[in-house]
């Protein structure tokens, strides 16, 4: 693949040469979810070894007339314990649930689906959306709805611009088939889908957010494809030459800041209703509040960080990101924030957008979804004047 980011232009087909950039800027970029690394190389090695290819195209070179949907896996960080990666790759070459969703959502709108578009960065939640392209023919576009991951189905930039979640089709594990055709509350499709797959099956895939090629051309998040792979060149090589500092190749990569490098002290966490909660202690009096993805950063009471901006959790010593469910005490994490793309942020300026990513969503009533610039100009101001 070309990393270029060249607008207007399609790309050439994933190879097996990129996987490694790829899956590490995923990992990062995936903000501590994001699905998990191990099954999403694992996934993209069988397609590519069993001769299967995917096309990614640049979301300018997208008809206006075509239809283009997103979707992906859901359940609990956690749930997919129940699999191993080889366990998944080997079921989905019998029954790929992403597939059906998308069949199913094509059945109930009675629109062909001519374009995939990723919900989200991460480990494996983007590759398989690229094993979808591979397995159906479906050109994928370079890019996706978030520029990092999340928790919820609402949770995304084409939601603030408009476009309707539902219909949503949903196909769990058992097999049991749901499509919700239309939702009064941003929260409705998403709950009613985790109630279904954490009772039947764990896990299951949906398709939704059906929208024309000009609503997405003013709504997705651009060459976030390519932005992985950039990502993972820089730390990889950061990695493999004297001197080099992997951690600030990740700050000059994303244009963020590098908070802090701690130690974890305390974990607590706690799995409902389809989502892994978590509150990270670090030392430094800083603390991580986690709903699948990091989600808040504080320092004391000081809030520094809150969703959709990044928060990124490094291992200190290699800059390989961290997933949530892979916190420990005792980890030294250091901590890289970032800010969300501007179209991501201009998303929260409607009235959809203002209701969808409201932290009252996140467990954290009273906040607001402050720029991380304006908080650490605050954070630093503070600092100077004491």
């Amino acid at each position: 693949v070309d990393s270029r980011e060249i607008e207007g232009q399609d790309m050439d087909t994933l190879e097996l040469g990129h996987l490694d950039e790829l899956i590490e800027g995923l990992v990062i970029l995936g903000t501590g979810g994001g699905g998990d690394p191990i099954l999403g190389r694992l996934l993209l090695e069988n397609d590519l070894l069993r001769g299967r290819y995917v096309k990614i195209v640049d979301y300018l070179s997208v008809p206006d007339e075509a239809f283009v949907a997103t979707g992906g896996l859901i359940g609990s960080v956690t749930s997919r314990l129940k699999y191993s990666p080889q366990e998944l790759v080997d079921r989905w070459e019998n029954c790929f649930e992403l597939e059906r969703a998308f069949d199913l959502l094509e059945k109930a709108t009675g629109k062909t689906i001519d374009y995939i578009v990723p919900f989200e960065l991460g480990g494996s939640n983007m590759p398989i959306f690229l094993s979808l392209g591979a397995r159906t023919g479906r050109n994928v576009i370079n890019g996706d709805g978030l520029g990092r991951a999340a928790p919820e189905t609402h949770m995304v930039s084409f939601h603030g611009y408009g476009v309707a979640l539902t219909p949503m089709a949903l196909i769990d594990f058992e097999g049991d088939e749901v499509v919700i055709k239309h939702q009064n509350d941003h929260n409705f499709a998403d709950s009613v889908s985790r109630f279904i797959v954490t009772r039947w099956g764990g896990k299951g895939a949906n398709a939704h957010h059906m929208m024309t090629g000009a609503e997405l051309k003013k709504s997705v998040i651009p060459n976030t494809f390519t932005k992985a792979i950039e990502l993972g060149k820089a730390v990889i090589h950061a990695r493999n030459v004297p001197l080099g500092d992997p951690i600030q190749a990740v700050v000059d990569s994303l244009g963020g800041w590098r908070i802090c490098s701690e130690k974890i002290l305390q974990i607590k966490e706690e799995n409902w209703e389809g989502f892994y909660y978590t509150t990270v202690k670090l030392t430094g009096g800083y603390v991580i509040q986690i709903k699948n993805e990091a989600m808040a950063l504080f320092v004391g009471n000081k809030l520094l960080t809150i969703f959709p901006d990044l928060i990124c959790m490094l291992d200190s010593r290699t800059a390989q990101g961290l997933l949530s469910k892979e916190l420990c005490p005792g980890m030294d994490v250091t901590v890289i924030v970032a800010p969300c793309h501007e179209r991501l942020r201009s998303a929260l300026t409607t009235s959809e957008g203002i209701a969808a990513f409201s932290p009252t969503n996140f467990g954290m009533p009273g906040f607001h979804n402050v720029p991380v610039d304006s908080l650490l100009r605050d954070w630093t101001e503070g600092l100077i004047r004491i």
